[in-house]
């Protein structure tokens, strides 16, 4: 009986450590210049990807409606990090797209889901090119790598 005492109290323990280190790594993440939402409170998985250098281009939608309204030509990336198309489509768009000179505004849909009505789309991830204020062309899902440079090349850098 006194060693599963012992044994559920350093699994309890275990737990509780858990539990502070990753308060601590979350507030760490939050409260870094990294942090491009603010003082959203954000869900684990948003949280989790704050250092990850292909989400380095976050646009909160306030930004983007403001950059459309001015008739500003914009690239909006609309992703989910809880997104397993995403997650793979992602590390391959942002390299390529910074090889192109294209800059890409990352909107994460997660966070703000009023943005798949506004913006009529039904699946992540979805790619949307607005010049003078509207919409000219989106692509949905995940393309190929020759695929995404002949988008990037006709729609976006227009060759």
């Amino acid at each position: 009986m006194k060693k599963l005492l012992i044994i559920g109290s350093v699994i309890v323990l275990l737990f509780v450590a858990i539990i502070v280190l990753t308060n601590v790594s979350n507030n760490s993440k939050l409260s870094s210049a990294n942090n491009p939402y603010g003082d959203k409170e954000l869900k684990q998985e948003t949280i989790d990807q704050l250092d990850d250098k292909n989400y380095q281009n976050i646009m909160l939608p306030d930004e983007l409606e403001k950059k459309i309204a001015a008739g500003e030509d914009v690239n909006a990336y609309f992703f989910s990090p809880v997104c397993m198309h995403c997650k793979a489509f992602t590390p391959e768009l942002m390299p390529i797209a910074k090889k192109l000179g294209v800059d890409i505004a990352q909107i994460n849909v997660y966070e703000f889901d009023d943005l798949w009505r506004k913006y009529n789309f039904d699946r992540t991830p979805t790619f949307i090119r607005f010049e003078g204020g509207k919409e000219v062309s989106r692509f949905v899902g995940a393309l190929s790598e020759k695929d995404l440079r002949t988008f990037l090349n006709k729609e976006v850098l227009k060759k």
